[in-house]
């Protein structure tokens, strides 16, 4: 795997520490500790400038889906559940139940969870449209409030609807 350069954004949500290399996208995380801002190669490659860009357009409303490679190291099963979670569309949710029928079995249900918890490039690969069964938010590496705050602005504007939870 290639060295990562790392960089930082600072969002409408807080730090975000951006990840990534000539060629994609590793990692995207939230900050919440000044102690945990390091900082790996010097630069900014491309590809990073580009996401942070594109994070911008997000936060401002303008976009709804991302174009940049990411890679994240993990089993075929956490592969495909990265992936699945890619197709859930803008401004939707799903439950952890459906993302486990999409992967073909409802027995993987926990696995998937705890797979969507695993996943290092938030927003992008977007584990925030991924709810409970009841409809009520569960799980968030950035927090429930950040969850919460991500999905109100996506389903403000994709449906005009000021408040989802």
């Amino acid at each position: 795997m290639s060295e990562l350069h790392y960089t930082y954004y600072d969002s409408p949500i807080g730090m975000l520490k951006i990840g990534g290399t000539e060629q994609y996208i590793g990692q995207l995380t939230f900050v919440d500790n000044p102690d945990q801002l390091t900082y790996g190669e010097p630069g900014i490659t491309e590809v990073m400038h580009q996401c942070t860009e594109q994070l911008i357009e997000y936060f401002h409303g303008t976009r709804k889906s991302f174009d940049i490679p990411v890679h994240q190291e993990g089993t075929e099963f956490q592969t495909r559940v990265w992936s699945e979670l890619m197709e859930i569309p803008y401004g939707r949710t799903i439950s952890y139940m459906d993302l486990a029928k999409r992967l073909g079995d409802p027995k993987v249900i926990r696995a998937a969870a705890s797979t969507n918890g695993k996943n290092n490039i938030a927003i992008i690969v977007p584990c925030h449209r991924v709810i409970g069964s009841d409809r009520t938010l569960t799980g968030y590496s950035g927090g429930l409030w950040r969850k919460k705050w991500l999905l109100g602005l996506e389903f403000k504007i994709a449906h005009g609807v000021q408040t989802l939870f």
